[in-house]
């Protein structure tokens, strides 16, 4: 039973690893981006719970900013592959200028959280 679901595991990761080497670099770069985003955010949770929270709404700015930005990455990321159905009148550019639109609103959102 065990070595069946190990292999069954293997097999599992090497078909996404080679369905992933077939993904278009651009797709890549933005998952990329949204594994940065959540890292950094990550990284900012673990630094409150070492130091504290005293300035409460920076941290959760800090946090809701990073997943605010992965969140529309992700978004971003949908709307500009190819095999999406939904999306295919739209084009490459207006989901960036989407994007970048957003994260404009989002950040000045949280830049008034802060105060």
């Amino acid at each position: 039973m065990a070595r069946s679901t190990s292999k069954d595991t293997q097999a599992l990761f090497q078909s996404l690893r080679s369905a992933y080497a077939a993904t278009p670099t651009n797709l890549k770069i933005i998952d990329l981006y949204v594994m940065f985003a959540i890292f950094t955010a990550l990284i900012q949770v673990v630094y409150m719970a070492i130091v504290g929270s005293f300035p409460f709404n920076s941290f959760l700015s800090g946090v809701l900013s990073c997943v605010g930005t992965a969140v529309l990455a992700v978004c971003l990321r949908i709307q500009v592959n190819k095999e999406n159905k939904e999306f295919k009148d739209l084009p490459p550019e207006r989901a960036f200028a989407d994007f970048v639109l957003c994260n404009l609103v989002l950040h000045l959102v949280i830049m008034n959280f802060l105060g």
